[in-house]
């Protein structure tokens, strides 16, 4: 039984015209979204479409298509909108697409010569092109039972297909609509790409499962480009416009509206719910946002999970945590404290050996309070131990910096050595970059202990982002990637630490040094 699909049908005949989903120029009541899911259904049924690819920017066309291809059992390859094309192609060729639905033609046409693409029906009033990709059918992959495979670049610049299967996913949208109390009056604000599983399945789903009503506006119309811009006024204005009740936000977004709010943009009366999450988030941050009355609540998931498993709510909140677990989900630890968990898991990773065991290594590390929050401490792969022998976790030292005004990105190091140093990537329009920088880390060492502590920084050459292979989709800093660029120069700074300058003792007086030479 699809929960979704069972609930909309459900709204389409006892509250038929209640709008379901606003796009930039068209809105779909309940029975028309179902009428329109019913009717594509019927197209991928009559083309016997086994296995589709959707690449487009967000509108109601979207969920329109997601809808369909549950009903008709056809698996769904959501593309992010900020793959590259080397991305897209390792994608489509890995989970052996038969056929690919875009509104971008002319960038599948380089990519697959033969696959020619045509238009099909104006669907949810966009235009849209469909592709048979005859070049990546030589192989395959067993899909049986597998609703969607989302993509995610993990620690490699490869992306790796996580199979999910739609249990799994509604599983995630019903416990977050009770945990939140999701309801018919509630109105959700996408300003994520819909391809990313948190913002499918804790946006839309959560929204459509209570009879609300999602807002779904192109995203350069919520100032959302690539994986790493973004435009505060355009995503403000948006928030305004949409009179939104619910947004989900990552780490960088909150920031941007947070000096949104405290220098010009009234609060929505409306909104309520502001979730937090994909990467790790600084409690200076969250402070911030509490003293000004924006009501974020924190939250921790995986793509392997099928999202969210703990998040923070009106009812239940700990500041620093990221919540209480979701009832779905169960958790342990590691002796070395990594975060093990059960109890709503992928189904395994597309052509790779079948997963093994009941428990989910998360890589990440953490601990459950007595009251059952649930606490993140960092990566496991990422931590180091400094020559003190004090274990470090970048992730908090990062989350400190970047909180900063002046730092828009950080990614520490220091394994085996007697102080750390940072790679800083300058927040836009940051002037006197070294007396800045170094301020900002100043007042960063403030909240930290002395082992923790930014001792030296360099220059970014670039911004981290999934072009250079240096950030994931949500955000997080890929410290090995960075390490491969940068390593050189880091270590040469260790070998030539006495003639250095270096962050001192005494806070007060602390000055940095770049690297870069």
């Amino acid at each position: 039984m699809n929960a979704i699909l069972n609930t909309i049908n459900q709204f389409a005949q006892s509250t038929p015209d209640s709008i379901a989903i606003e796009g930039d120029e068209l809105h779909l009541s309940y029975r028309t979204l179902q009428n329109e899911a019913i009717k594509l259904s019927d197209h991928f049924k009559r083309q016997q479409i086994r296995c589709l690819a959707l690449l487009m920017d967000n509108s109601p066309a979207w969920v329109v298509f997601d809808l369909a291809a549950q009903m008709a059992d056809t698996t769904l390859i959501p593309l992010p909108p900020f793959f590259t094309p080397e991305q897209i192609y390792h994608t489509l060729a890995d989970a052996a697409v038969d056929t690919l639905i875009t509104d971008q033609s002319v960038l599948i046409s380089k990519l697959f010569s033969a696959a020619r693409p045509r238009p099909i029906q104006k669907v949810a009033g966009k235009s849209c092109w469909q592709a048979t990709l005859t070049e990546s059918a030589t192989r395959k992959p067993e899909l049986n039972g597998i609703a969607k495979v989302t993509y995610t670049s993990g620690t490699t610049g490869t992306p790796k297909g996580v199979c999910l299967t739609q249990q799994a996913m509604n599983n995630v949208s019903i416990s977050l609509k009770q945990a939140i109390g999701v309801n018919a009056r509630d109105r959700h604000l996408c300003l994520l790409p819909l391809a990313v599983l948190l913002e499918n399945t804790g946006g839309v789903y959560t929204t459509l499962l209570a009879g609300g009503c999602c807002i779904i506006p192109s995203l350069s119309k919520t100032g959302i480009s690539g994986a790493t811009k973004l435009d505060p006024k355009l995503m403000a204005n948006a928030i305004r416009t949409a009179d939104a009740s619910t947004l989900i936000l990552l780490p960088q977004m909150l920031q941007a509206l947070i000096t949104e709010v405290r220098t010009t943009m009234p609060l929505p009366q409306r909104l309520r719910f502001i979730a937090v999450g994909g990467a790790p988030v600084a409690r200076t941050l969250l402070e911030q946002a509490e003293a000004i009355n924006l009501p974020v609540f924190e939250g921790y998931g995986l793509s392997e999970c099928a999202s969210v498993i703990a998040v923070n709510t009106p009812a239940s909140h700990r500041l620093g945590s990221v919540g209480k677990l979701l009832p779905h989900t169960q958790v342990r630890f590691n002796h070395d404290g990594e975060i093990l968990l059960a109890g709503n898991l992928f189904s395994g990773y597309l052509n790779h050996e079948v997963r093994d065991g009941r428990w989910y290594a998360s890589g990440d590390l953490g601990y459950l309070d007595s009251d059952g929050f649930l606490y993140l401490t960092g990566r496991k792969k990422s931590c180091f131990i400094t020559s003190f022998g004090r274990n470090v976790a970048p992730e908090w030292v990062e989350k400190e910096l970047t909180v900063q005004p002046a730092i828009a990105q950080a990614a520490l190091f220091g394994e085996a050595q007697p102080f750390n140093i940072a790679v800083i990537t300058p927040e836009a329009g940051t002037s006197q970059t070294d007396v800045q920088i170094g301020a900002a880390i100043a007042a960063a060492n403030h909240q930290l202990p002395d082992y923790a502590q930014v001792s030296a920084w360099l220059l970014a050459d670039e911004p981290f982002s999934i072009a250079n292979q240096q950030l994931t989709a949500t955000g997080r800093v890929r410290h090995d990637a960075i390490w491969h660029h940068y390593g050189e120069r880091i270590n040469q700074h260790y070998r030539q630490q006495g003639s250095h300058t270096r962050l001192t003792n005494n806070r007060k007086e602390a000055t940095c040094h770049s690297l870069m030479t």
